[in-house]
């Protein structure tokens, strides 16, 4: 069953170079962090802050990539973990039928972001990253 969760945090480590997003259950108190690259921070930031920018950037392409192409983005899923790493998916309502695309959940999360659309992740994948 997914369970749909929310940005929380932004986690930004200038020592280590690091970047870190935490996801908290929408209707809970469970959460979790994720590693992220810098230029998915700059995204998500940009777009919590409500900054334009003057040429698409690479999130924002691929809206508009999945807009042109008769698509619209319904949420994101978080929807394995496996070996440490995480999974997602774009879940896109298109042509009356639903079309998942693999992507990271880094990638993923900007994407909705930007889009304003919910983040899910499987109970399983929940599960298991609170064990850890």
């Amino acid at each position: 069953m997914p369970v749909q969760m929310e940005l929380r945090r932004i986690i930004s480590s200038v020592v280590d170079d690091q970047h870190v997003i935490i996801l908290k259950e929408v209707d809970g108190e469970r959460a979790f962090p994720i590693v992220i690259g810098v230029f998915e921070v700059v995204s998500i930031g940009r777009r919590i802050r409500g900054e334009e920018t003057p040429r698409p950037l690479t999130h924002d392409l691929i809206l508009s990539a999945i807009e042109q192409l008769g698509g619209e983005l319904q949420d994101v899923m978080i929807n394995d973990l496996q070996d440490h790493t995480y999974y997602a998916k774009l879940r896109v309502r298109q042509a009356g039928e639903m079309v998942e695309i693999d992507c990271r959940p880094s990638d993923a999360i900007p994407i909705a972001v930007t889009a304003q659309v919910p983040i899910f992740v499987n109970e399983s994948v929940l599960g298991d990253v609170l064990e850890e």
